[in-house]
C-alpha cells in the first residue's frame, strides 16, 4: 500500500529511477534540475513538487529546463505557438512566484541536457513521464551520456494512478483496466501539497534571457501552413478558466448536459474543451477530477461519465502506447483484427481517394468533408466525428496500413491535441479495432466496427452539423483575408 505524501513529498511509487548515480567525488551533492516536457505547468505538478523537495532536502540549488525539439512529430505553428505562449507565461510565474530559473534549449535533448548537467554539476535530473517512443528513446540516450554521478528520476505527473502502478501489462480494453484503476484511486486521487520555493538560490550558471517574441515568430513562420487558433487561449490561467470559469466554465456552467449531449456533434459546447490543456500539461487531469468529484451529488451521471473519459480512457491510451511498441501501426492491432483487415485488404472499394483529395475534403460525402474541414480550420474535430472520419478513411484507401498512416498524419498535423496517446489510440480503435471487439463481418471492414452516413443521420442532425462547420470555416477564412489586407496596409504605409 502506498504511503500518503508528506507536505512536500510524492508517493514513492509515482517515481521510477531510470539511472542510479554514484556519489559525487567530494561527497557533496550537486544541483537538482527538472526537465519539463509533457507537464507544462507550475500548479499541481508532481514532478516539480518532487524535484523541489529533493533540492531542499539536499540543500542544493534548483532549476527548470525545457528543450524545444527542432522537429517533433510534425508539430506546426498551431501546436508550437500554443505551447510557447503557455511556456512564456509559465517561465514568468516560476521566476516571480518561486524564484526558480527557467532555461530553454533548442535542438536535440540528448545533446543539450547532458551538456547543461555537466556545466552546472547537477547530481539529480527529474523528468516527467511520456509513453511515446521518441521521448523514451531520448531518455535512454540521456542516461547513457550523463556522468556516472547523475541520478535520473521519472515522475508520472500526467496520470492520476501512475501508469506502472495501475497495470504492469498491456490491457485489452477499458473493462480490464477500469477495476485496477478504481481499486487504487483513493490512494492517488488526493489533493496536492503546496509547493515551496527552493531554499538555495541558483547561481551556478548565468540565467538565460529568452527572446520569446523572436522564438514564437520563428515557429509561426516555419509552420505557417497550419496556422494558430483563436478559440483557445494558452496557459494555466486560461485552462482553469475553461474548467472553472464563472462565465462559461465546464464544471460551473456546462457540466449538467455532458452525459446526454457529448456524442452530439451539433452541440460542441457540451464537451469540456480541456483536451488542448491536458495534452500540453497546462492543467492536471487530477485537478479536473478533484473539482468534478465535488459536484457528484448534484450531477452524478455527468460527473461519472466525465471521470470515465478523463481517467479510465486517458490512462488506457497511455497504457497502450507504453506497453505496445507498435502503437501507431497495424502490427499493434490484436491478432483477430490484423487477420480480418488483411483478409479484406483487397476488397473492392466504392471510392479510392488520394491523401491530397482527403486533405482538401474532396470526397463524395458531405458529412466527412465537414469533419475534415472542422479539423483543418478549427483544429479540433468533435469526438464522435473522429470515429466516423477515421473509419471512412479505411473504407476509401487502398488498405488498412495506408488508412492508418493517413489518419495519424492528419491527426498530428491539424488537431491541437495531436501527437498524443489518446489520438493514436483513437485512430487504432477506429481502424484496427483496438480496445474493441469483433462485429458482424462485412466487405473492407471485416469484423472491425462499421459506421456509415445513415447511422449518423439517426443519431444527430447531419445537415445542422455541416452548416455549423461551413460557418466556422467561413469565419476563419474571413479573418485570414482581413489579416492579409491589414499586413498589406502596413507594408504600403512604410
Amino acid at each position: 500500500m502506498a504511503s500518503a505524501p508528506s507536505p512536500m513529498s510524492v508517493h514513492f511509487d509515482r517515481i521510477r529511477t531510470l539511472k542510479e548515480g554514484s556519489p559525487h567525488y567530494d561527497g557533496k551533492p550537486g544541483p537538482v534540475v527538472y526537465w519539463m516536457f509533457r507537464d507544462q505547468r507550475l500548479r499541481d505538478n508532481w514532478a516539480l513538487i518532487h524535484a523541489v523537495h529533493q533540492a531542499n532536502k539536499a540543500n542544493v540549488p534548483f532549476a527548470v529546463v525545457f528543450n524545444l525539439f527542432d522537429q517533433f512529430l510534425g508539430a506546426k505553428a498551431r501546436h508550437l505557438g500554443f505551447m510557447l505562449r503557455g511556456l512564456r507565461q509559465l517561465s514568468l510565474q516560476i521566476r516571480n512566484n518561486l524564484q526558480i530559473p527557467f532555461f530553454l534549449f533548442q535542438g536535440e535533448a540528448e545533446e543539450t541536457l547532458p551538456k547543461f548537467l555537466r556545466e552546472c554539476g547537477a547530481s539529480l535530473l527529474v523528468t516527467d513521464f511520456s509513453p511515446l517512443r521518441e521521448v523514451r528513446r531520448c531518455k535512454e540516450e540521456i542516461c547513457k551520456r550523463v556522468s556516472n554521478s547523475v541520478t535520473i528520476h521519472e515522475v508520472d505527473a500526467h496520470n492520476i494512478v501512475p501508469l506502472w502502478v495501475a497495470s504492469d501489462k498491456l490491457e485489452y480494453s477499458a473493462r480490464t483496466l477500469r477495476g485496477k484503476i478504481n481499486k487504487r484511486l483513493s490512494e492517488y486521487l488526493i489533493d496536492f501539497p503546496s509547493i515551496e520555493p527552493p531554499t538555495r538560490k541558483w547561481v551556478i550558471t548565468e540565467e538565460q534571457c529568452i527572446d520569446w517574441d523572436v522564438l514564437i515568430a520563428d515557429v509561426l513562420s516555419q509552420g505557417a501552413e497550419v496556422p494558430e487558433l483563436n478559440w483557445c487561449e494558452p496557459g494555466e490561467t486560461a485552462a482553469m478558466e475553461v474548467l472553472m470559469g464563472s462565465q462559461n466554465g465546464f464544471l460551473t456552467k456546462r457540466l449538467k448536459n455532458y452525459s446526454i449531449d457529448r456524442n452530439n456533434p451539433c452541440k460542441p459546447t457540451a464537451l469540456s474543451g480541456l483536451s488542448p490543456y491536458l495534452h500540453f500539461g497546462q492543467i492536471s487531469a487530477q485537478r479536473c477530477a478533484l473539482e468534478a468529484r465535488k459536484l457528484r451529488t448534484s450531477h452524478p451521471q455527468a460527473v461519472d461519465t466525465f471521470l470515465e473519459e478523463l481517467i479510465v480512457r486517458r490512462e488506457l491510451a497511455d497504457n497502450f502506447c507504453f506497453y505496445q511498441p507498435h502503437y501507431d501501426s497495424l502490427q499493434g492491432a490484436w491478432e483477430w483484427a490484423r487477420k480480418t483487415l488483411m483478409d479484406h485488404a483487397n476488397d473492392k472499394r466504392e471510392h479510392i481517394y488520394s491523401r491530397e483529395q482527403l486533405e482538401k475534403a474532396k470526397t463524395a460525402d458531405p458529412l466527412w468533408n465537414a469533419s475534415q474541414l472542422e479539423m483543418v480550420y478549427y483544429g479540433k474535430m468533435h469526438g464522435f466525428m473522429r470515429m466516423y472520419w477515421a473509419k471512412k478513411i479505411l473504407e476509401w484507401t487502398r488498405g488498412p496500413e495506408e488508412a492508418l498512416e493517413i489518419a495519424i498524419y492528419f491527426n498530428d498535423k491539424y488537431q491541437i491535441d495531436g501527437r498524443d496517446p489518446s489520438g493514436y489510440v483513437g485512430c487504432m480503435w477506429s481502424i484496427c479495432g483496438v480496445h474493441d471487439q469483433g462485429w458482424r463481418e462485412r466487405p473492407v471492414f471485416g469484423k472491425i466496427r462499421y459506421m456509415n452516413y445513415a447511422g449518423c443521420k439517426r443519431k444527430f442532425d447531419v445537415d445542422r452539423y455541416i452548416a455549423y462547420v461551413n460557418k466556422l470555416v467561413g469565419e476563419v477564412r474571413k479573418r485570414k483575408a482581413e489579416n492579409l489586407l491589414s499586413e498589406k496596409d502596413k507594408v504600403l504605409r512604410f
